[in-house]
């Protein structure tokens, strides 16, 4: 560059942080002095006492010529390290700005990674946000399946207590712990159990969706900030030199006590982000868990009321048969007593009978007690008559003892079929008890799909 010395250009490539290094002065040759003889110096000149007072404290020539050699001296030394510094100062301000833009564009590129880092972290968030709303709301969904579910119960749990309450009111001896009665209790119990488990299950779905809300407001917050931390940073990295809205803070370079380090940065995101696909997890096991609950409880009280209803077909069908032979045996036995009490109209019909026999008999032999003397013979009439009268007797005390044994006979048969006709009414009380009550009620049983919840 022009105007530059050789030391000046030979210390142009030195760092400008440098402290500069004194530069020694070359050699160079002054201009001659040109020494005039003195005027008037001498004995006989005519300087003499009258001009000693104009001679005091005067430089001598050669002193005069010093001096102005050391001005001379004095600003070449001045211009050639006024010219070094000019040099220097150019390139350290140079390598300033260099060092400047270097530095800017390092720290915008900074600013770039750590917009791609918070948008990252940001997406991930905003997936999880999602993730929980969805799983949220599905969990809510089988929440409602369950809630329906356990309001499903309530119609099976009527239909069998109800029906163990109608069958308390058969009549003895139909009034009997049979096997509808044992299936009817277990379904009971089976319901029972099934509620309290759909009831666990309502509240550990209600504890779950809990944790999501919770867990989705935490990301939510985190995601709210690195929005805001975002629009911040990316309002810094458009900043340039000619933008208008850049001013001094010069209170804003310290660091804050209170920041974090960019492994805890990162850890924090982290952390809510695996806790809430730690959550999103365990919502969907709990989802499987409510449909598997859901499915194998509404089988299983479908299995239970099919088991009751065909108990209660098969004691139906006992039933219906021990009616048809009551009924076979009842009209057997008033056959029986009809033909009992004929016969016993018979019998007092043939001691009706006997009586002319007898009064013809006893007639006979009381008039032949009035022969006279030795007409009142034993004759063989008399012994005929005797022994007719005694046939007759034995004949009549027969028929009454058969009479006696026929009335008896019927009385019992009587008996039997009052018995009979009670043992079918009983029958018939429990067939509408059995069927026209407890089945006709049991149509009303909800379909598997409701009591699955839907």
């Amino acid at each position: 560059e022009p105007g530059l010395g050789p030391s000046a250009m030979a210390q142009a490539g030195a760092l400008p942080s440098e402290e500069p290094v004194p530069q020694a002065q070359p050699a160079s040759d002054l201009p001659a002095e040109v020494c005039e003889e003195a005027l008037n110096t001498g004995p006989n000149s005519s300087s003499g006492l009258a001009a000693a007072s104009f001679r005091t404290a005067k430089y001598l020539p050669h002193e005069w010529h010093q001096n102005n050699s050391d001005l001379y001296h004095k600003a070449f030394t001045g211009c050639e390290q006024a010219e070094h510094g000019r040099a220097q100062a150019k390139e350290l301000a140079k390598h300033a700005a260099a060092t400047a833009h270097r530095t800017q564009q390092d720290t915008t590129a900074a600013l770039g990674q750590r917009l791609r880092d918070i948008r990252f972290w940001k997406t991930e968030l905003q997936r999880e946000i999602e993730d929980l709303d969805a799983e949220t709301n599905l969990l809510a969904a089988q929440k409602l399946r369950l809630e329906r579910a356990l309001d499903a119960t309530e119609v099976p749990y009527a239909i069998a207590t109800d029906n163990l309450q109608c069958r308390e009111r058969r009549q003895p001896p139909d009034l009997v712990s049979d096997e509808v009665e044992r299936e009817l209790l277990k379904e009971v119990e089976l319901i029972r159990s099934v509620q309290e488990l759909l009831r666990r299950a309502l509240v550990e779905a209600a504890n779950q969706m809990r944790l999501n809300r919770d867990h989705k407001e935490v990301c939510e917050m985190d995601w709210s900030d690195k929005v805001e931390t975002y629009i911040i940073d990316n309002k810094c990295g458009r900043y340039r030199n000619q933008s208008t809205n850049i001013q001094f803070h010069p209170s804003s370079v310290k660091s804050e006590e209170s920041a974090s380090t960019p492994k805890a940065w990162a850890k924090f995101s982290y952390d809510n982000v695996y806790k809430a696909e730690q959550e999103k997890q365990a919502s969907i096991s709990l989802r499987a868990l409510i449909d598997s609950i859901l499915h194998d409880v509404s089988e299983d009280l479908k299995r239970q009321c099919a088991i009751v209803n065909e108990a209660f077909a098969k004691r139906c069908k006992e039933l219906n048969d021990a009616k048809y032979n009551l009924e076979y045996h009842l009209k057997k036995i008033l056959k029986e007593i009809g033909d009992k009490e004929a016969s016993i109209a018979a019998l007092k019909q043939a001691i009706r009978d006997k009586e002319g026999p007898m009064k013809v008999a006893q007639t006979r032999l009381y008039d032949r007690s009035f022969r006279p003397n030795i007409e009142l013979c034993r004759d063989e009439a008399q012994f005929r008559l005797i022994s007719e009268a005694e046939e007759l007797t034995e004949s009549i005390e027969s028929l009454k003892k058969k009479l006696l044994e026929s009335e008896e006979s019927l009385r019992n048969l009587e008996d039997i079929r009052m018995n009979l006709e009670k043992e079918i009414a009983v029958k018939t009380n429990s067939i509408f008890i059995d069927r026209q009550k407890c089945m006709a009620h049991r149509r009303r049983y909800p379909a598997v799909f409701k009591l699955a919840g839907y």
